[in-house]
């Protein structure tokens, strides 16, 4: 009898569909509503920010996530949207628990 290898990544199983667990390096872009002089206006820099979530989907323009999820129906929370173009690293998670 054959036996199916875990995964070595971190995932969750939803509706019978897997989604795995990722850390997610993206730029937040930022604004600032003042009076600033010109040599100021350049030193405004988007923040460098983290996420640590289950990838529901992405395409070549978005990327979807979740990180909270029902474990008897396909229902999800904790939702986010992100531009693809804000994103410069994913990084799935390893399952720890091995």
């Amino acid at each position: 009898m054959l036996r199916r290898k875990k995964s070595k990544y971190k995932q969750a199983l939803v509706g019978n569909k897997k989604y795995y667990y990722y850390r997610i390096y993206w730029l937040d872009p930022c604004g600032d509503a003042g009076h600033a002089e010109a040599s100021e206006v350049k030193k405004l820099k988007p923040a460098k920010m983290i996420t640590h979530a289950f990838i529901f989907d992405k395409n070549k323009k978005f990327v979807w996530t979740f990180a909270s999820y029902d474990e008897e129906a396909a229902v999800f929370s904790d939702r986010n949207c992100l531009l693809r173009s804000s994103v410069y690293k994913l990084e799935k998670v390893l399952n720890r628990s091995e």
